[in-house]
């Protein structure tokens, strides 16, 4: 007997409610996010507590967090976290895991909060090679202050600030956070990933996951920095947020693995 194969037309809405299944939303998220439609950031919120679960780390796990919109995470995770003055996070941390060297210490900060504020701050925790892992969310732009251009906005991406697009000339070119930090000796692990598609999400996960396991190692600084979308910085569809992000700033920005 063959299973006869089901065609479901998704051109037009479901004709009736949505019915749920299953629940697959990690015990560590406690509640709803506040932030816009299509914005790539609970997303990576989701894998990064999912990875803290399934390593067995949540009572030993300090998270630290810069300013942005992923501010708000703190009322919506179950981990113990900490909120620091604006790009400060690195030095935070360092501060944790050398009090505390059996947690494990992570930060979680924006491109503003890592790249304008405190580009020194990462540098040089990379550079000492300090057990902590920073995750970057990049999407270009300071969304939490309004969506103005930021140190990673790519050449030709609109912002409040750059709405002709970002020109070299007048702006300067993007930093690219992740490969400056692979550059430097005190690195053991440093990736880049994308939450805009389903593979994306899940080589993400991974990497998040080895960053951790390399810090629980000991074996130095890690890093992964995550593209994420926001549609309304870019003054895109949210539908759309996705696929402009693999247009514009993956071109910039490859995805992969820089040091392993």
């Amino acid at each position: 007997m063959t299973r006869e194969q089901v065609t479901i037309d998704t051109s037009q809405p479901p004709s009736g409610p949505a019915r749920k299944v299953a629940d697959f939303r990690p015990s560590l998220l406690l509640g709803e996010h506040s932030l816009c439609p299509g914005c790539g950031e609970p997303v990576a919120l989701r894998v990064l507590l999912e990875v803290l679960q399934e390593l067995d780390i949540v009572q030993r796990t300090i998270g630290v967090v810069g300013h942005g919109c992923y501010g708000s995470f703190v009322r919506i995770m179950d981990v113990d976290v900490l909120q620091c003055l604006h790009g400060r996070a690195p030095s935070c941390a360092t501060g944790i895991k050398r009090v505390r060297p059996e947690c494990a210490v992570f930060t979680m900060q924006g491109d503003g909060d890592m790249a304008n504020e405190g580009l020194q701050e990462v540098l040089h925790a990379a550079a000492r090679g300090e057990k902590i892992t920073c995750v970057l969310l990049n999407n270009g732009v300071f969304g939490d202050t309004g969506g103005q251009l930021t140190a990673t906005t790519v050449l030709g991406q609109r912002t409040k600030t750059s709405l002709a697009g970002r020109d070299a000339e007048a702006h300067g070119y993007p930093i690219p956070v992740a490969d400056l930090v692979a550059g430097l000796r005190g690195t053991a692990y440093v990736a880049r990933g994308a939450v805009s598609t389903a593979g994306g999400v899940a080589q993400t996960k991974r990497m998040l996951r080895r960053a951790f396991e390399t810090q629980l190692s000991g074996a130095g600084f890690s890093l992964v920095e995550i593209l994420t979308m926001c549609p309304t910085g870019w003054f895109v569809p949210a539908a759309e947020g996705p696929g402009y992000l693999g247009e514009s700033m993956e071109q910039i920005y490859p995805l992969g693995e820089l040091v392993t």
